[in-house]
């Protein structure tokens, strides 16, 4: 059916808002070390978990099973986004004095504006409205579980526990090198602002976070970056009201601010990618439409299991992605290859 376009109406973007805070990064290094399948996963080897296991005192250790058990890391992350840079003293103020209703309903997660009055009532204990929250998060792995834990528990536990994770995990863990980690978070908060300007907002989150195509959605008004070192190479994605939260990993120069000739690790990455004439020939063939894994097979006239390696090292690189069992290629992720490389070359003091 053929349509007469009658409005002037165009697709609205976002706006996006890059933050930093050695709060995030405590909240961050809190879900790290309780997710231990994904320790083999992270930059930071195995062996560096378990040492700072070993070298915390038992109270912590009980704190952080606590959050093994429940998830309470994300509880963390929900109430620091409730106050604008805070200390650690004005961050464990908030949750102290937190009514019941505030603390629980700060806890639950956003999972869509229609559903707000169901988080409300849950807050507030209604067991029916938690049923429809689970339902609505049944696709979670953890938010039905996490969710039923906020709504019954204990207030004054939960608040006790909170208190004492974060501000215990700040003291044994990160005071002694917050000011190393301030530096990279602020010399990569600075490198993403610069760019920020010279790029599309679009074009903008996927260059900070590394591939991440991220279209406008209803209801979502804004994106916030966080750049964070725990969770390297993880970018980690949240709901808020009205924004969509990237907690992203802070580029190889920032780790090395004094470093010019520090490679971006997601450049690099890339040009691996294209280095290699077959996967140069699915790129090419990609930018003339989307295609199967046996349409690519066939055409390059090379092994299924061949080809899906090739797929998988452009998937990892961000220059593919799948869309409804096709590949597509990320036409963005190649166009920004110019802009990342320029400002590599042209990083100065």
């Amino acid at each position: 059916m053929d349509i007469i376009h009658s409005t002037v109406r165009k697709r609205k973007s976002y706006q996006v808002e890059v933050k930093y805070s050695i709060l995030w990064e405590c909240a961050l290094g809190i879900a790290a070390i309780t997710n231990e399948p994904l320790h083999e996963t992270l930059e930071r080897p195995i062996s560096y978990w378990d040492r700072v296991k070993s070298e915390l005192p038992a109270s912590l250790l009980r704190e952080l099973e606590y959050v093994q058990k429940h998830n309470t890391w994300k509880g963390l992350l929900q109430l620091l986004h409730e106050l604008n840079e805070p200390t650690l003293d004005e961050f464990i103020n908030f949750i102290k004095t937190r009514s019941s209703f505030e603390l629980k309903y700060h806890c639950l997660p956003f999972v869509g504006e229609e559903f707000q009055e169901f988080r409300e009532r849950a807050a507030k204990g209604d067991d029916q409205a938690l049923d429809e929250l689970k339902k609505i998060a049944a696709d979670n792995p953890f938010f039905p579980a996490y969710m039923a834990f906020i709504v019954h528990t204990d207030v004054k536990e939960l608040t006790n526990h909170l208190v004492e994770v974060m501000s215990q995990w700040y003291e044994h863990v990160v005071l002694a090198d917050t000011k190393e980690t301030e530096a990279i978070l602020q010399t990569d908060y600075e490198a993403k602002i610069k760019m920020q300007n010279q790029l599309g907002v679009e074009a903008f989150v996927q260059w900070a976070t590394g591939g991440i195509s991220y279209q406008p959605e209803p209801h979502v008004y804004s994106v916030l970056l966080i750049p964070q070192i725990c969770y390297r190479p993880w970018s980690i994605e949240a709901d808020i009201e009205g924004k969509k939260v990237f907690y992203y990993p802070v580029s190889n120069a920032s780790l090395r601010p004094g470093d010019l000739y520090a490679s971006p690790d997601f450049l690099v990455q890339k040009y691996k990618a294209l280095g290699d004439d077959v996967r140069l020939k699915v790129v090419k063939m990609l930018s003339e439409g989307d295609r199967s894994l046996q349409e690519i097979t066939e055409q390059l006239a090379l092994g299924k299991s061949t080809v899906h390696h090739h797929l998988k090292l452009l998937r990892s690189a961000k220059l593919v992605e799948v869309k409804e069992q096709k590949y597509s290629l990320k036409r963005e992720a190649l166009q920004l290859m110019n802009k990342e490389l320029e400002e590599y070359v042209e990083r100065q003091h």
